[in-house]
């Protein structure tokens, strides 16, 4: 960090200023009530022996505007959110509800491989995608559909990624629900836990160095979900490091949905959640109640602010919420929790239930129009789904494509292979099934000659 200050003649001499989160080499005098360690800064001496307990202390507070009977708490501050906004956003809630539901069911019908739900967690990807900027880098784990929906991912995009067939961007390379759009700067999502947080680190860096080097352009940041499971991983931790100690410009979103697959949190931690982590690693911190969807709309606003504030800061937000789903289709959650803790949460709170009730309050929303809605999109959501899964799955070449700039003599070898398994046992593989068949293989084997 520097300042200029005048100097001969009227001339600018740059001075340095040493931010306060790096060690400065100044001894202590002898009687200094502080020590500047450098490895800790401004600790005050004291001859009390007393080990810091955390159980004696409070827990971290969790924001709110809303109440859990769609009131507002302080209404001189309001929610910051138009009528018309608060529709949208409900309505995109309500379309990932049905989406979710109606591609559950098809899993369990045998026409989809696998899914995952976001049942109770709408209005954390929703609501905190709707304060971002549009060129803003995302880095999704997989439970953030809501976040891809509110962007303009379109009920055709997630079809056909779900169906792995010839219109899927990611040509049938990756497993159901594992979206990811160029388009609208969302990085592809990975199964392996955790990897995309020290990547949204780095691209956090790159973008700070952007945004020096490109003054006239508007400023980004990066996000990163994670639920608090992924907490739990040494890329965490080493993500939160580096963009603390670069100070980079990014936001991390924990979910803390309460269950780790099938680990609840008393197994997973004994601290105060995830944001207590924040706080450790000299990292802005908030939690959120993420069954409020104007909590987290706020929460986001700001730490987006903050994030861009000096050149660029990372922040923790943890979004507190109930995973009401199973953790997948792979997963029966009533293995380990009980049916009745489900329905409760069900019952008592949840960010649709919430919204809406505001919604009513104000004269905005009826039974009428929840059941025209819920008609009309159900509809929609049907139409994509039967569409997508009409369509042919791509090409057999995309299995070796785009994997080295040119096929290799090896992979070339593992084509012909291949095309000889297939001419030799026809009745035992479906290659029409396959846009062009195995004639593909051919077609791969001919350019690359």
């Amino acid at each position: 960090m520097r300042r200029a200050e005048a100097g001969v003649n009227g001339a600018q001499r740059v001075q340095r200023v040493t931010p306060p989160w790096q060690c400065r080499s100044v001894a202590s005098t002898p009687n200094a009530e502080k020590v500047l360690f450098p490895g800790a800064l401004n600790s005050e001496f004291t001859n009390t022996l007393e080990f810091l307990r955390p159980s004696t202390n409070q827990a971290i507070p969790t924001y709110r505007v809303l109440n859990q009977y769609g009131q507002v708490i302080n209404q001189e501050i309001g929610v910051e959110t138009g009528d018309e906004e608060a529709l949208e956003l409900y309505k995109n809630m309500v379309r990932l509800s049905i989406m979710d539901l109606l591609m559950f069911e098809a899993q369990r019908q045998g026409r989809l491989s696998f899914y995952m739900v976001s049942a109770g967690e709408e209005g954390i990807s929703i609501g905190s995608a709707s304060a971002l900027s549009p060129a803003d880098v995302i880095f999704c784990q997989y439970r953030e559909s809501g976040v891809h929906m509110q962007r303009g991912f379109a009920l055709d995009d997630f079809m056909n990624q779900l169906f792995a067939n010839a219109k899927d961007a990611g040509l049938g390379r990756n497993m159901p629900v594992h979206y990811g759009s160029k388009e609208l700067n969302i990085h592809t999502i990975s199964s392996t836990l955790a990897t995309q947080i020290p990547h949204a680190a780095g691209a956090a860096y790159a973008l700070k160095l952007q945004n020096m080097q490109q003054p006239d352009v508007p400023p980004r940041i990066a996000v990163c979900y994670f639920g608090e499971g992924a907490a739990s991983e040494g890329d965490f931790h080493a993500a939160l490091n580096i963009a603390a100690t670069r100070q980079v410009p990014a936001i991390f979103i924990c979910r803390n949905n309460g269950y780790a697959i099938s680990t609840p949190t008393s197994d997973q931690y004994r601290g105060d959640g995830i944001a207590s982590r924040g706080t450790g690693y000299g990292i802005d911190t908030l939690r959120v109640d993420g069954n409020d969807i104007f909590a987290v709309r706020r929460a986001t606003k700001e730490g987006r602010r903050l994030a861009l504030e000096n050149g660029g800061k990372p922040v923790l937000i943890e979004m507190m919420a109930y995973r009401v789903g199973h953790h997948s289709t792979s997963d029966d959650s009533f293995a380990y929790r009980q049916r009745v803790e489900v329905e409760d949460w069900k019952r008592r709170d949840n960010p649709i239930t919430r919204l809406r009730k505001w919604l009513e309050g104000r004269g905005l929303w009826d039974d009428a129009k929840e059941k025209e809605l819920r008609s009309r999109q159900r509809k929609e959501v049907l139409v994509a789904f039967e569409k997508a899964e009409k369509v042919k799955k791509p090409a057999l070449k995309y299995a070796f494509e785009d994997v080295w700039e040119k096929v290799t003599e090896e992979q070339k070898m593992h084509v012909e292979e291949l095309r000889d398994i297939l001419r030799r046992y026809p009745k035992e593989y479906d290659v029409d099934q396959y846009e062009g068949g195995a004639e593909s293989l051919e077609e791969l084997l001919e350019k690359k000659r």
